[in-house]
This record gives C-alpha cells, structure tokens and sequence, in this order.
C-alpha cells in the first residue's frame, strides 16, 4: 500500500483561508495525502467563519495574535510556535499563500527544517518595496526560499522568471476564483440589503483597510464617498468596516451619519461574494476582490496607486484611482451614469482564471513527489 505524503497548509488571514480552501479539499479528498490544517491565529472568528463555510477543519491554532503587536513580533513568535508544530508533525510538504507575514513565517519556517514549501499566488510584483508594505517585500523573500512556484497568471510567472526563479514554477491561475465559483451559485441576500433590492438605488460595495491608506488617505476616501453621493441621489454605499480600530474609527466619524451608508461589520465570505452579486460597481483596495469581480462582472476602483494585480488593469475590468478624490469622483459618477462604458468594464473575461486552479496544483504536487518535476 503506497504511503500518503503529508502535506501542512498555513493560514493566517481570511483572504488566505479562502484562496486555500478549495485546495484544503481537493488534497483532503485525493488517497495520495493526508493533511493538518494550522493557523496562526490572526483574523481568528473571520478564518474560523470561512473553514465553517467550506467544512474545514484546523488541527491547531497557534494564537500568537496580541493586541497592537507589531509585524516582528507576529513573525518571530509565528517562527517560534511553528518550530514546535512541524517537529511534532513534519511534514512533506508545507503550503504557503500570498505575500502575509504569516506566509513569510510559515515558509521561513520550514527552509530552517529543509521541508519543501509550495507558494499559491506567487510572482505578484509592484516593483515597489513600499507599496503594499509589507507585502511587496514578503511574497519576494518567499519566492527566493520556496520548492514550487504557483503563479495565477502568465505574468506573474513572468516576474519569478525575471528573479532569476526558472525551475518548478507553473501557470494555474488564482484559487480564489475555484472559492468564488463554489460560493456564488447560492442565492443568498443579505439581510440589511433585503429592503435595497429595488430600482431606487444603484448599491456600491466600498472595502478600503490596507496599512498604506491609514490616516490622512482614509480620510479621503471617505470626502470622495460623500461627494459621490451628494452627486448621484440614486446610489447606496455598503461599506463592511475591518476589525482593526485605525481604520473604523476614522469611517465611524466622517460616515457614520448618512441614510445612504450601510456601515457593516466585517461581511461572511458568503454574504460578501453576495453582496458583490448584487451590486452596480466597487470600491476597493483589497488584492482578492480584483480577482473575484470579472468573474461577476462587477467593474472596479482601485483605491490604491499600484497594484500587483495588473492583468485587472490591462484586462479593463479595474482602473486605479488611487486616493485622488477627483479621479474616485468623476469615475465613480461615469460609472453610475455612463452606461456604455459600464457594460464595457462590466464584461470582461476572468484574467485570473476558470476555477480549476486547486486541481491542478493536486496534479502538479503528485508529479513533485513521484520525481515527474524538473
């Protein structure tokens, strides 16, 4: 009887439980492995939410997460409690996702014990180590230490070429999209749009949190939302609020008092994927819902000055605005207003793939280990 290959997947924020989820399960149900789910403890109720949704369950939670902890403190003890997960269980492979400072923990982790790290979501660049922070800076460094490279598009491969990474890098697209798939054949409607879906109101989804855009830029974004609404009387924000206090206090103060502004907290995966559903266009500045929206054919404002995911940008179905309240402003209104070019953004194929990324990544893995990969 062959001997299933262990395989660890490390979680710390929601975005990366759901880019590995559908992988989670595809490894889970192949007789060619056997798997531990471990997370660092980071967005603790909002991973436990997205495991519950897809019926995952983690063998260990290392809860290095303390209030206002700094980013070499989530790393070191992350390297810490991990060194004493992957001696108890060693694993064959360890599976890390994305460019979070708990990948950069979990991959370092496993170069120290010369275990083979796989990176979902690898070869994303901005070529610019300061925008995202920390995250351009951590997706390069695992780049350098990991065995196999996923990249989601062409380009991304592209990048990881262009750093000199050449072997066992493999186009597979992004696995967000194999969740998003899973998730939005369901007709859920959220509960606080139920008395919204009419033809009143065109609903936008606002989603802005990254580290960059704390303090004066959040402020911004805010004025431009107020004046989008004093332009277009038919439109409706629903803005989910993160976790972290920097960011919801500002929103609670400038936004918090207009009939037009759902403020929320953090959305379920599910009732997020249906509320993009349900909405006119979004307002963002997080990487994953750049993915998700061409698949719903939901245009995009990019709330940031780069962006790693360019294929959205050249695609057309994303434009950055940055936080320049005239640029979020007048694309905002020519969105609500200018039909045509609605429907042009609006019907862009997924450059970030079809939703059979998690198996091939099985496939791929089972090559690795049977001595097929270069």
């Amino acid at each position: 009887m062959q001997v299933k290959k262990s395989v660890t997947f490390i979680i710390g924020t929601r975005p990366e439980a759901i880019k590995l989820a559908m992988v989670i399960k595809e490894f889970d149900n192949s007789k060619f492995f056997k798997i531990r789910v471990v997370l660092t403890g980071q967005h603790k109720e909002m991973v436990n939410e997205v495991l519950d949704i897809f019926r995952i369950k983690a063998n260990n939670n290392l809860e290095v997460m303390v209030h206002n902890q700094s980013l070499n403190y989530v790393v070191s003890e992350t390297i810490r409690k991990l060194n004493d997960e992957l001696m108890a269980f060693p694993p064959d492979l360890i599976f890390v996702q994305g460019d979070t400072s708990s990948a950069l923990a979990g991959a370092l982790s496993a170069f120290h014990l010369k275990i083979p790290i796989a990176h979902i979501e690898a070869g994303l660049r901005t070529d610019d180590l300061n925008e995202p922070f920390p995250e351009e800076a951590n997706r390069r460094l695992i780049s350098q230490i990991a065995t196999i490279h996923f990249s989601p598009t062409k380009k991304a491969s592209e990048n990881l070429n262009k750093s000199n990474i050449l072997k066992r890098t493999f186009v597979v697209g992004n696995t967000v999209i194999d969740a998003l798939i899973s998730e939005s054949s369901k007709n859920l409607i959220p509960n606080f749009l139920k008395n919204q879906i009419d033809d009143k109101y065109k609903i936008i989804l606002a989603t802005f949190h990254r580290r960059e855009n704390w303090g004066e830029n959040i402020k911004d974004i805010c004025s431009s939302i107020l004046e989008i609404l004093e332009i277009n009387k038919q439109v409706y924000f629903v803005i989910p609020m993160h976790k972290n206090k920097i960011v919801r206090n500002s929103i609670l103060k400038l936004l918090s008092n207009n009939s037009r502004i759902k403020l929320t907290e953090p959305l379920k995966y599910n009732e997020l994927i249906a509320t993009m559903k349900l909405c006119h266009f979004i307002l963002t500045d997080s990487g994953g819902i750049q993915e998700e929206a061409p698949t719903l054919g939901k245009p995009v404002l990019v709330l940031r000055n780069k962006t790693e995911r360019e294929e959205a940008i050249s695609s057309g179905s994303a434009k950055l605005v940055g936080v320049n309240k005239n640029l979020i402003i007048n694309e905002s209104t020519r969105l609500i207003s200018d039909e045509k070019h609605y429907k042009k953004m609006s019907s862009i194929n997924n450059p970030f793939g079809d939703g059979k990324s998690s198996k091939k990544i099985l496939e791929i893995c089972k090559s690795f280990f049977s001595g097929d990969l270069e």
